[in-house]
């Protein structure tokens, strides 16, 4: 079960990594529809995810609450979303759609840029952990292929997150091995914070729930607040629809199939 937890936990920072690894095969840009491609896919991971592998085991872990088995998952949703707001407004980031003020601002773009993508980071690192701490509980009806399921979409869909974050960085002239560790570093948030929510899930298990719906809340946050606005802005937007469409039914078949 050990081993179980640990490929759990590391499978999306490895999603991270590959990611960061495309500096060496790539030119120094993605083009625009490219980035709108890759941004609408990973929206479309969260929110499926945000659903089948978090809300919906919440609704199911809260039947025996009759007609109020709603209200875990609806408050801790909205917590959620009220902690990634918090958040977003303390962590001086930059949105990943924000482009260079000018060579002078090298430096405070860069470390902005990746402050932007360590914060996505979190609450996908906290999804895989209240999912594999609900898994331990064994009362919040996740399966080890259910988790395993949530780990992949995430790793998936941090592909392109790794991508995002290391191309704008050697597109500023930083060497390629150095973009590639900024890359990776960005990612090393998310098994920490899945260590850390499996170890606090785990001492409050009767309130399992509220944790799977404070991860999808966080999650749904980043969503809607930084990646639709990115995939949608601008000329072709069609193209992170369609991406997002897909992102979306590839996370419902990996959940339905594993879970």
């Amino acid at each position: 079960m050990r081993l179980q937890i640990a490929e759990g936990v590391l499978i999306p920072f490895l999603g991270t990594s590959l990611g960061a690894a495309m500096v060496f095969f790539l030119r120094k840009q993605i083009s625009s529809g490219v980035q709108k491609a890759l941004t609408g896919f990973a929206a479309g991971v969260m929110v499926a995810a945000s659903f089948w592998s978090l809300l919906q085991p919440a609704l199911d872990s809260s039947a025996d609450m009759g007609t109020f088995a709603f209200v875990p998952a609806a408050a801790g949703f909205l917590i959620g979303v009220g902690f990634l707001l918090v958040l977003d407004m303390v962590t001086p980031h930059m949105h990943m759609d924000q482009q260079s003020e000018g060579p002078r601002s090298g430096f405070k773009r860069t470390t902005k840029l990746i402050l932007a993508v360590t914060l996505h980071n979190i609450p996908e690192g906290m999804a895989v952990g209240v999912v594999y701490a609900g898994f331990l509980s064994g009362d919040a009806g996740i399966t080890s292929a259910g988790a395993l399921a949530l780990a992949l979409g995430i790793a998936i869909q941090n592909f392109p997150e790794g991508a995002i974050v290391s191309m704008p960085l050697l597109a500023e002239g930083m060497r390629k091995s150095r973009t590639f560790w900024m890359g990776v570093l960005s990612g090393a948030v998310e098994p920490a914070a899945a260590v850390v929510t499996i170890l606090a899930a785990g001492l409050v298990t009767p309130v399992m729930p509220y944790f799977l719906a404070f991860a999808a809340g966080a999650m749904m946050y980043v969503v809607v607040e930084e990646l639709i606005p990115e995939m949608s802005e601008g000329r072709h937007s069609n193209i992170g629809t369609v991406a997002f469409s897909l992102g979306f039914v590839v996370m419902m078949i990996l959940d339905v199939t594993l879970g």
